[in-house]
């Protein structure tokens, strides 16, 4: 049964009928290959509840569709991508699969191979796609064929982030703290967390027993103004009211004399409340004298995905009409946890810039809407945070190193709505009811939003946000692999693992990630978010949809092309007019010098220049933000 083979083998024929995939209109009929490194396992003889052990099994990595003829590219997906497979059976002569993938492609595969072959390639499927043994995924036998010139594994550290703040002999307030080096304290949080001067590490270990998970609170961002953002998960004050003199001390040693701060909470009122009732709760104002407690209710996680299942279903069905479509946009709530997200986090910026007031932030854990709302902050105050390698720095920061569990929240997407159950052949889908989310991609789509009103204040455009939810869902290297840094350190990912920051900064692959248009703008931007600002994010949405995928990659191709082109034009005309103005100040001199001239008038002229050759775009200063 088993075949030694590096390379394809065929598996399985069919046809391959599916109109919202682009790009690939030659592979009507494919073949169905499976690739592995040493060992090739026929799926048409693969019965699932065979004996064999999973453990001696090389297991293959993609679906791979192939027409065999020139000039038709091979359709590679990763198991990993795969969310959902639905069985359309024929009778004896095999039936329909539906592959409906994390990246929201849906292709259809017709088989006429016979019932069992259909059989065993969906149940083949479903295996794959839901391996609990995170080392049997693709990151770990992935070797790129390139030369990496940095190593995305350090890049990011949490000293190297926090330099700038923490200079050596400076008066600086902070320190780094490796109280958790083991992981004991928190099994969330990082090694190494930035924690004020003046707080030793057994206060913090006393601290971490009266917050959710261990989470106590930790610096996020500094700002310019000397106002900080903390982070936290909620207290466990409990129906009694507890209350914790280690983490009154950590929390209330932020404020320097006559400043204030405030406790932003991203849950209702209720939702404390009920929160109280179960052990956890809300700092007790008395204890906490400085700080000001205030409700910016955000969604739970546990609605993010239905709410995307809803969208998404909508933006594939082509048949509805203008009123049906608007209908379905607003019913599934998607760009309300936009706007909601947004508002939260324009509030906590305007506390911190204008008021000059720290900032504590928690919900209920810390893993989602806390996080989500401290990277958004950091958009909107921090320029640094809207380049390339600031992006980076801030997801691997505030999302990876915090602890938002990637591997479990993406274990299933939007299609798998519902729950799932165990496949055939004994595989658990490792899935727990209600810990699936899609908040990382909430966050994108913020970051969209803002980028669509400030799109010169970017250096990268909207491709690199679409690649990194891609890669969040399915990828070929490790970066998002694992729910924290320990299970990152226990996987030994950064040796057995290639990350993606190392390929996205490769000179190949950069320019293709940068925004014609950016001017560095060192100012703090206001989004708006009034609902009419607030679009939907056709490019990643609509891509495979067959009313719109060619025409939204065609016209975003040509529009990304044109303002290239203009923006070299502009520099050129630039250096010509500052060439030209040079050449007229010299004149001028030259005039005034044989009497021509009695003073110069270029100077009208220089500041005319100023004012063309200024900021872009228009930063909103007075947005109030309820």
């Amino acid at each position: 049964m088993a075949q030694k083979h590096a390379q394809s083998r065929l598996l399985i024929t069919g046809n391959l009928n599916n109109k919202q995939f682009q790009g690939h209109e030659g592979l009507r009929e494919f073949l169905i290959l499976s690739k592995c490194g040493f060992e090739l396992w026929s799926l048409e003889k693969w019965s699932l509840s065979s004996s064999l052990k999973l453990r001696e099994l090389t297991i293959s990595h993609h679906l791979i569709l192939s027409a065999r003829k020139e000039g038709v590219e091979e359709l590679w997906i990763l198991h990993q991508n795969i969310d959902a497979v639905e069985r359309k059976p024929n009778g004896m002569v095999g039936g329909t699969i539906v592959v409906k993938c994390k990246d929201f492609r849906i292709i259809q595969l017709d088989l006429n191979s016979g019932y069992e072959k259909f059989v065993n390639v969906a149940n083949s499927l479903e295996w794959l796609s839901t391996l609990d043994n995170m080392t049997l995924l693709y990151p770990f036998f992935y070797r790129p064929v390139y030369n990496m010139l940095e190593d995305g594994w350090s890049a990011f550290r949490t000293e190297s982030e926090f330099s700038k703040l923490l200079v050596p002999g400076s008066n600086e307030e902070w320190r780094i703290s490796y109280v958790n080096k083991n992981f004991t304290v928190c099994r969330s949080y990082p090694s190494a967390v930035v924690v004020p001067k003046n707080i030793d590490d057994e206060t913090l270990i006393a601290a971490s027993k009266f917050r959710h998970g261990g989470r106590f609170p930790v610096l996020s961002y500094k700002h310019e103004g000397g106002s900080v953002l903390l982070r936290a998960s909620q207290p466990l004050a409990g129906p009694g009211v507890k209350r914790c003199k280690e983490d009154e001390k950590l929390v209330n040693s932020v404020l320097g004399p006559g400043k204030k701060g405030y406790i932003v909470d991203t849950r209702s009122q209720s939702l404390a409340q009920s929160a109280k009732a179960r052990g956890g709760g809300v700092e007790p104002e008395a204890h906490y004298p400085l700080w000001k407690r205030v409700q910016r209710p955000i969604d739970r996680q546990a609605v993010y995905l239905d709410s995307l299942a809803k969208l998404v279903d909508a933006c594939n069905d082509v048949s509805c009409s203008i009123d049906k479509w608007m209908s379905r946009l607003e019913s599934s709530s998607w760009l309300s946890h936009v706007k909601d997200s947004l508002n939260c986090a324009c509030v906590v910026a305007q506390c911190i810039d204008q008021e000059g007031a720290s900032v504590l932030l928690h919900g209920s854990e810390g893993l989602d809407s806390t996080l989500l709302v401290t990277s958004l902050c950091q958009i909107i105050l921090n320029p640094d945070c809207r380049t390339v390698r600031g992006l980076e720095a801030l997801v691997e920061r505030e999302w990876l190193q915090a602890g938002h569990p990637f591997s479990l929240r993406h274990k299933k997407s939007c299609y798998s709505v519902g729950g799932s159950s165990v496949v055939p052949g004994g595989n658990k889908s490792g899935v727990i009811k209600g810990q699936q989310a899609c908040t990382f991609l909430l966050f994108l789509d913020c970051v969209f939003q803002i980028h669509c009103q400030f799109p010169c204040s970017f250096e990268f455009n909207t491709h690199l946000l679409i690649l990194l939810f891609e890669h969040s869902y399915s990828s070929q290297f490790g970066t998002f692999l694992g729910n924290c840094e320990a299970d990152r350190e226990r996987l030994e990912l950064s040796k057995k693992t290639v990350s993606l920051w190392s390929h996205l900064n490769r000179p190949e692959v950069l320019p293709s990630l940068m925004n014609p248009m950016y001017e560095p703008n060192s100012k703090v931007i206001w989004p708006s978010v009034a609902p009419m600002s607030l679009i939907l994010w056709r490019e990643l949405f609509l891509r495979y949809s067959s009313a719109s995928a060619d025409g939204v990659s065609t016209r975003l191709k040509a529009a990304s092309e044109n303002t290239l082109h203009l923006n070299i034009k502009d520099k050129e005309l630039r250096s010509k007019a500052a060439k030209l103005r040079r050449q007229l100040m010299e004149l001028e001199k030259e005039a005034i010098e044989i009497g021509v001239l009695e003073s110069p008038t270029s100077a009208l002229l220089a500041e005319s220049a100023d004012a063309t050759t200024g900021g872009t775009e228009v930063v909103a200063k007075n947005n109030s933000y309820p």
